[in-house]
């Protein structure tokens, strides 16, 4: 098995195009791994307390525009 100190040297060796690649490919990695944990955690119902408080600020007109909270932020 390669440590994380081996890859992040032969990382270091590589030609810099080849280091943005790997940045690429890690970034989409990184982004599948998360809308799966996401779709589990949905799935199984972690979320479920959260989804219910949005609903019940929706309903009790509890919120604010998106444009507000950004450009107030």
């Amino acid at each position: 098995m390669t440590t994380l100190l081996e890859i992040a040297a032969a990382i270091q060796e590589l030609p810099e195009g080849e280091v943005r690649e790997l940045s690429t490919w890690l970034q989409s990695y990184l982004d599948e791994r998360w809308d799966r944990q996401l779709e589990g955690d949905v799935r199984a119902g972690r979320l479920d307390h959260l989804i219910a408080k949005a609903e019940a600020d929706i309903a009790a007109d509890n919120v604010r525009d998106l444009d507000e909270v950004l450009h107030n932020g």
